[in-house]
């Protein structure tokens, strides 16, 4: 039982499902360090023996048996100690920024290629402000084709095809992971608020 404090009336200790809460929290942590690959897992600071353990893991693909063996994991970092974890969870926390990023970028990238497929000249007069050295020839025949494609049915292969070259112009900017890398940022992100 938990009890309460009998000067404050504060629990003593926390309830069933907070800790439940908690275990969870450290099951998908150790998920996540299943799954990590070996030269980010080797960066993540943690005792050695819970490393050679997450590695051993890895190793077990039966579902059953993976699912008991993660289990097992997560039972051997709770052992560890909050600070542990959090170690481990602030070691993480930078690759989640990243794909945040990247998914981002990624997204105002599929609106821009909307955008040029809906309302053309204007999305590409931006687009080839923005890129001058981007080939406008290339990019209109990816666009209308595009529009073929969607018009008929069609499997959409220009329609991925710009999505790439729009990708590429992008990288080429050699910003690589900072926010306006891809140079289209600036009003596609003003749209997504409105």
């Amino acid at each position: 039982m938990r009890g309460r404090d009998p000067e404050t009336g504060e629990y003593l200790a926390p309830s069933r499902s907070q800790k439940r809460r908690n275990a969870l929290a450290v099951l998908d942590l150790a998920e996540t360090l299943m799954e990590l690959p070996e030269g980010k897992l080797s960066k993540v600071p943690m005792p050695d023996d819970l490393r050679d353990l997450v590695r051993d893991s890895r190793r077990i693909t039966a579902q059953i048996a993976r699912k008991r063996q993660m289990q097992f994991l997560a039972k051997a970092m709770r052992k560890e100690g909050e600070d542990v974890l959090d170690a481990i969870r602030s070691a993480l926390e930078p690759d989640r920024e990243e794909a945040r990023r990247d998914t981002a970028r990624l997204h105002r990238l599929e609106s821009l290629r909307e955008r040029l497929l809906e309302d053309g000249d204007e999305a590409l007069a931006e687009v080839l402000e923005t890129h001058p050295n981007a080939d406008r020839q290339k990019l209109r025949q990816l666009i209308r084709n595009a529009r073929l494609e969607r018009e008929k049915n069609k499997p959409p292969k220009a329609y991925r095809e710009l999505f790439q070259l729009l990708k590429s112009l992008g990288q080429e900017d050699g910003s690589g992971d900072e926010e306006e890398a891809d140079g289209f940022d600036d009003e596609s992100e003003d749209r997504d608020e409105d």
